[in-house]
């Protein structure tokens, strides 16, 4: 599946964002979506995923509380609500997809397609 993230830019800390990542293809509901974060310098770190039919969400410890993350199958779209930004929220965010039986969902090797990512930058 290919994947296009949208939605980062340049936000005072307090605020909020809400990235998009849009699928192509016709087999999105079959994919856990998630989403992972890479600060410059830094290795990329677990987000949020989400199951396949958006009943159960996973969220890394520094991001319960202040991000949602919810899927449209509709329209193929993961979405990523952001409030409460700090700067060390300060990141390339990038979408990915896993097939539906992974497990290890809060780990990058379970994805197997990226998005190119997106710029978040919070301002203190």
């Amino acid at each position: 599946v290919q994947l296009q993230a949208s939605g980062g830019g340049l936000v005072q800390a307090g605020g909020s964002l809400r990235l998009s990542c849009a699928a192509s293809g016709r087999t999105f509901s079959s994919y856990i979506m998630g989403w992972f974060r890479q600060p410059l310098g830094k290795e990329r770190e677990f987000v949020a995923a989400i199951s396949m039919n958006g009943d159960t969400q996973y969220y890394g410890d520094s991001m319960k509380g202040r991000f949602t993350i919810s899927r449209d199958n509709a329209k193929n779209t993961v979405y990523l609500q952001m409030i409460t930004l700090k700067p060390e929220d300060t990141a390339v965010y990038y979408c990915a997809a896993a097939p539906g039986s992974s497990r290890l969902v809060t780990t990058t090797p379970a994805y197997r397609d990226w998005g190119q990512g997106t710029q978040v930058t919070v301002s203190s």
